[in-house]
C-alpha cells in the first residue's frame, strides 16, 4: 500500500444521517464514499540523511535517548566558543528524533543530503553545464566545465550563500550530494 492511498473510508447513503467506517474500500454502490486518512497522515515519516540515521542507530545501540538528543542538539551548526559544529541536527526537531528512536523501521525515511550549487542556466554546445568551481590552483572561483558535474563544484549550505555568486547567466540549484 502506498503512503498516499487511504487506510480508512467513511460511507453512507444520502438518506442516512450517520456514516459507517471501514478499513477496506467500500463498493461504489454507496451514495457517499470518502477517504478518511492516509498512512502518511496517521504515521508521518521522519526524513533523515544517511549520516543522521547512522548516528541515531549507533546511539540506540550504545546509549539512551537522552544522550542521543543531547548529541544532536550539540551538533546543530551553531558556533560555540568560536568553533562551528557540523550541522547534524539539520531540520530535525527533538520530537522527530524521539519518534524515530521508538520505531525506526516504520518511521524513518532516508533522504539524500542536499547542497546548493551555482551553474549556468543553459547547457553549453557540448551538452554540459558550467559549474562554479574553486580549484586549489585558481586565485578566485571560476565557472568551468567539469566531466563529473557538481562533485568538483563549490557547494553551499544555503540558497542565500549560493546566490551571492550568481550572475544573470547563472542560477542557484539545490541538488543531492553523496555524504
Amino acid at each position: 500500500m502506498s503512503e498516499v492511498e487511504p487506510v480508512a473510508w467513511r460511507y453512507k447513503r444520502n438518506n442516512q444521517n450517520v456514516f459507517a467506517v471501514s478499513q477496506t474500500e467500500p463498493s461504489r454502490d454507496w451514495d457517499v464514499v470518502e477517504p478518511l486518512y492516509t498512512k502518511e497522515q496517521l504515521q508521518p515519516r521522519v526524513k533523515m540523511t544517511k549520516r543522521q540515521y547512522a548516528r541515531l542507530m549507533w546511539d540506540k545501540e550504545n546509549t539512551n535517548l537522552s544522550t542521543c538528543l543531547e548529541y544532536f542538539l550539540e551538533h546543530d551548526g551553531v558556533s560555540k566558543f568560536g568553533k562551528v559544529s557540523d550541522n547534524l541536527m539539520g531540520l530535525l526537531k527533538q520530537e522527530d528524533i524521539a519518534r524515530a528512536w521508538l520505531n525506526p523501521e516504520e518511521t524513518i525515511e532516508i533522504v539524500p543530503n542536499m547542497k546548493w550549487f551555482v551553474r549556468s542556466k543553459n547547457k553549453a554546445k557540448n551538452g554540459k553545464y558550467l559549474w562554479l568551481t574553486d580549484a586549489y590552483y585558481l586565485d578566485i572561483p571560476q565557472f568551468m566545465f567539469t566531466n563529473d558535474n557538481q562533485s568538483s563544484a563549490m557547494k553551499f549550505g544555503s540558497k542565500e550563500e549560493a546566490e551571492e555568486w550568481k550572475n544573470p547567466l547563472t542560477e542557484a540549484v539545490l541538488l543531492p550530494v553523496e555524504e
